[in-house]
């Protein structure tokens, strides 16, 4: 994923949750050139549900869309939700020079095919919340809408921003990848909306572990939705969420380093087996992690090493 000057083409596997094949889903390389009187390096992914890392100069501002983007020493990222419009505006303004001096640009963004997902002979209940789980199921929104509000500029996440996202992003669980961003999900045949995460099988207990340093905004081990459920804001309006949780060993306010564990492998909440569900936000941009992260790396094999779990994908 690293480059100076363009963005890099990066392919992966995933798993084909209807039909149980893997597929591959290749990143364009086809960059816009950012101006080079405005951005000095730049990469990632133009597509939805893609991330863009750019350095821009010394004084330059950035908006997308017409809205202002967060910086940090001339970091700034950008992010594309499942459906963004393919059309995106960019505006570099240099703040010290005469007004009207800047440079707009249109870039063009990959479109993506989801899959379909069945998940049949589900509870009633796991389907659609009973009337008197409502007025909680409220309160906990507002709770995770504050947490994913975050666009922290402290000066140390700068560092953790600049090395993860200049490379491949590690990830928290090393498992079986058993649901996909963008899925159209079906429950009991019933359409809802679609899953936003990416679905890690592992066993009950297995560590969950920091991708990128930040701050702890959001630890709750009892959510309706989610069960045991983590939010980290690692700056200018990045927050990783993760869900299901059995353990959780970070709390709100917490510093957390990459690598840091911050909990385990549960099935709490709506879920139908031990899984991981992680996420990604850019604002409120939901964005595909499996895109930073890559190839899912093999596990290593032990001789005293329990079977996989066959979990199914959580019900979120």
């Amino acid at each position: 994923m690293r480059c100076a000057g363009r963005l890099v083409a990066c392919a992966f596997s995933i798993i084909g949750i209807t039909g149980g094949f893997a597929a591959a889903i290749a990143d364009e390389a086809r960059a816009p050139v950012f101006p080079a009187a405005f951005v000095d390096d730049y990469n990632g992914h133009l597509t939805q549900g893609g991330l863009v890392r750019l350095q821009v100069k010394s004084g330059v501002q950035l908006l997308l869309n017409d809205a202002p983007v967060a910086q940090i020493d001339g970091l700034a990222i950008i992010g594309f939700g499942r459906d963004a419009p393919l059309r995106q505006k960019l505006t570099f303004r240099a703040e010290a020079a005469p007004v009207g001096k800047g440079e707009t640009i249109f870039i063009s963004l990959k479109k993506r095919d989801y899959r379909l997902q069945y998940i049949d002979g589900l509870p009633p209940q796991m389907v659609t919340p009973p009337d008197d789980a409502l007025p909680r199921i409220r309160a906990q929104g507002k709770q995770k809408r504050a947490a994913r509000n975050m666009v922290s500029r402290l000066p140390w996440m700068a560092q953790g921003l600049r090395d993860g996202l200049s490379k491949t992003v590690d990830w928290p669980v090393i498992g079986r990848v058993t649901g996909v961003y963008g899925s159209q999900r079906f429950y009991n045949r019933q359409p809802r909306r679609p899953h936003y995460g990416i679905d890690i099988a592992a066993a009950k207990g297995t560590n969950i572990r920091v991708p990128l340093p930040g701050r702890v905004t959001l630890s709750e081990p009892d959510m309706y939705f989610e069960g045991g459920l983590i939010f980290i804001d690692h700056g200018l309006g990045l927050i990783s969420v993760y869900m299901h949780l059995d353990s959780l060993f970070a709390r709100a306010g917490d510093r957390v380093a990459r690598g840091q564990i911050i909990g385990t492998v549960g099935s709490t909440g709506r879920s139908t087996g031990p899984h991981l569900d992680w996420r990604l936000y850019w604002r409120d941009q939901r964005l595909d992690p499996q895109l930073l992260a890559g190839t899912m790396p093999v596990p290593e094999v032990r001789s005293d090493a329990s079977p996989r779990p066959r979990a199914r994908p959580d019900i979120n």
